[in-house]
């Protein structure tokens, strides 16, 4: 059975996905330190010309930061209204934003006291669109506290997994030779970005890569899985793809 797991990122990009998709267990990283300029509260998503990011504002205590279970987010700031506004008027003539759209409006009319409570229904949301039926489940749920790589392989154990598919950053931190003491296999995510047709894209050298996740679903709908994970060129739904 194979593990993975991550932070909860906010509107994550496309390899995250494939992650969960690649996995039959799903953890997320909630009891460990939220970090400052990662993607756990903002992404990218394109406009005409180029692409922005959208940031969710979070409250910080002197500069320094909880665990991503606390962090709570800067409701001062009109950040609900701004991101749907940037979502409708990037995307509103994509061929399926129409369809997905309802989610996402009263996703941003929604008062959200905590990111991760925020994040969590994003990804939940969205691997029902991709038709991802991977089991998720929460660190702090499982009562482990070790750090680094023997908190891994203590997920692991604890949901009786016996591979553990990592990200290829892990190649810098994980402690390999642990994995195999304790008889897990350690893989890595082989996971080739597709080129897909964005809107406003004018050719194949205009296609902007590791954007969130909604560029792909709004510009593709139901086949998003199908370019997710088959890593391949799919023809223009703009020109009759249907």
């Amino acid at each position: 059975m194979t593990l993975s797991a991550h932070q909860p990122q906010y509107l994550p990009w496309l390899g995250y996905f494939h992650k969960i998709y690649s996995s039959e267990i799903f953890v997320f990283l909630d009891n460990v330190q939220y970090k400052k300029r990662e993607y756990q509260n903002r992404n990218r998503i394109r406009t005409r010309d180029n692409s922005i990011w959208l940031t969710v504002p979070v409250l910080t205590n002197d500069n320094s930061y909880p665990n991503i279970s606390d962090v709570r987010i800067d409701n001062s700031q009109d950040w609900r209204n701004s991101h749907w506004k940037s979502l409708y008027l990037n995307y509103s003539r994509a061929l399926f934003f129409k369809k997905y759209s309802d989610f996402f409006e009263d996703l941003y009319k929604r008062e959200w006291d905590k990111l991760i409570d925020l994040n969590i229904c994003i990804i939940r949301h969205i691997n029902t669109i991709l038709g991802i039926t991977t089991s998720m489940y929460l660190s702090s749920q499982l009562n482990i506290k070790a750090k680094g790589t023997e908190r891994i392989i203590d997920i692991c154990k604890s949901l009786q997994a016996d591979t553990y598919l990592s990200g290829m950053g892990g190649k810098d931190y994980l402690e390999e030779d642990m994995f195999k003491a304790d008889s897990i296999k350690l893989v890595y995510q082989d996971f080739v970005h597709p080129i897909y047709t964005q809107l406003n894209m004018k050719d194949e050298k205009d296609f902007i890569p590791n954007l969130s996740i909604v560029d792909l679903i709004f510009n593709h709908g139901p086949k998003s899985l199908d370019i997710l994970t088959g890593n391949r060129k799919i023809p223009s739904p703009y020109l009759g793809e249907g």
